[in-house]
């Protein structure tokens, strides 16, 4: 079902200039080049007012940046946790929940948030007639490639081989997909390299990470479903992050509700005037974690061969982001400066250590990344950081595979092509994919 793609119901505004500019559904940064700052997207109403749950992710379209509404979505679902809240003493701790637990209303077939991303980068603009080139370390892969598949979009994904075992489906990928994987040791980075020249090439065109409104408002609809359960805002968000998009996300959505309550005439906000980000990386990779512990705006920097072998270290293999939307205005470091946020450092005993207890205590089994952010809750408690009467959410970013691939299967995704990292080059890439 396609809208009116030229009475859209938002303008997009520049974190850096403050000018707004009408979206076509592909811009991702100011036409001035000069300017590096994240646009955001300013939406005509304020008022918050999720559809049916019947309508997916798109029940709350009011707030996303999207001109149709494609096949199959799920939106996250949030409920007031009982069993982990009693374990660690906390009066009002809710639990967002994006994955596969069918009773609880969550049918996300590839067990990640990152399909609520997927669904509103697709929507936001009609078929162009270009491809689409995404780079991904597992989650979004998988999110991507089933939205596109199930559409008939076209699409090319770069993943590194070495995630490979990260990318399935419930059914085999669709032939609008071409999954591109960078071996010979490659990691993230390499893949967004790639992606980035394949993007250049005739025909093609970068979906744009954290510079694509549609992905930052698709992933605040997590913190969207915390508001309708919690009746306003609450006062800790703790996530894991790995380029920490979804956490911009949060607090762009939280300004948004706040704006709505500082209306004439609205009713008073529930939750906290100034919802505090609460984030979480997988020890031993921690460049946001090590920035942040001394304030620096400039992102740290770890040499070649350390970078790979804290990658290689990690438990949570899609929090390995190296080139995170950490310094751009607008981005994380500012996100958490406004808020006066906080990332924990997490190990991987930590958060197995979660995991197992929040599978006993809540009843389905987190993702690793979701993992994570279970265990900096429990490490703040312990800390007693978070007061035990705050309001806390608790975005739990992936989970249920287990049930999901015994009650719907899962089909491996192997690669069309597979390159080294010798390959990146247009001439190159040009031939491998045949343009």
């Amino acid at each position: 079902m396609y809208w009116d793609a030229m009475s859209r119901h938002y303008r997009l505004v520049s974190s850096v200039s403050g000018r707004s500019y009408d979206d076509d559904g592909l811009l991702l940064a100011e036409p001035d080049s000069s300017l590096s700052g994240l646009l955001m997207t300013d939406y005509h109403t304020l008022d918050f007012r999720p559809g049916p749950d019947t309508d997916g992710i798109y029940r709350f379209d009011f707030w996303l940046p999207v001109i149709r509404r494609l096949e199959g979505s799920s939106a996250p679902v949030t409920w007031r946790s009982e069993g982990l809240a009693r374990h660690l003493g906390l009066e009002n701790l809710y639990v967002t929940f994006s994955g596969y637990w069918p009773e609880r209303g969550a049918r996300m077939l590839t067990g990640t948030f990152k399909e609520c991303e997927a669904y509103s980068v697709c929507a936001r603009t009609a078929d162009a007639g270009e491809t689409l080139v995404v780079a991904s370390a597992g989650n979004t892969a998988r999110a991507f490639a089933r939205v596109c598949s199930d559409n008939r979009l076209p699409l090319v994904l770069v993943i590194p081989e070495q995630n490979l075992d990260a990318l399935w489906l419930t059914k085999p990928v669709g032939d609008s997909v071409i999954v591109v994987a960078v071996g010979d040791g490659a990691d993230y980075a390499d893949a967004i390299h790639a992606s980035g020249v394949i993007a250049g090439l005739p025909g093609y065109r970068a979906e744009g990470g954290a510079r694509n409104v549609a992905r930052r408002d698709g992933m605040a609809t997590t913190l969207l479903s915390a508001i309708e359960a919690i009746g306003g805002l609450p006062h800790e968000y703790f996530q894991a992050v790995g380029s920490g998009t979804g956490a911009i996300a949060a607090r762009e959505a939280a300004d948004r509700y706040l704006k709505r309550h500082a209306s004439p005439g609205s009713s008073p906000n529930r939750g906290a005037d100034r919802m505090r980000l609460r984030l979480s990386q997988n020890a031993p990779f921690l460049p946001l974690y090590e920035s942040w512990r001394v304030r620096s705006r400039t992102l740290v920097e770890y040499e070649e061969n350390d970078a790979k072998q804290r990658l290689d270290g990690i438990y949570a293999r899609v929090l390995a982001n190296r080139t995170p939307p950490w310094s751009v205005t607008g981005g994380l470091f500012d996100a958490l400066s406004a808020c006066g946020g906080d990332i924990a450092a997490i190990t991987n005993d930590e958060a197995m250590e979660a995991a197992a207890l929040f599978e006993r205590l809540e009843g389905v089994d987190p993702a690793p990344a979701a993992a994570v952010a279970i265990a900096s809750l429990l490490q703040a408690v312990e800390e007693k950081s978070v007061d035990a009467t705050s309001t806390i959410m608790l975005n739990v970013t992936g989970g249920g595979y287990r049930r999901l691939w015994k009650e719907v299967g899962r089909v491996p995704i192997t690669p069309h092509v597979v390159i080294g990292p010798d390959e990146i080059s247009p001439e190159r890439l040009s031939l491998r994919l045949g343009v």
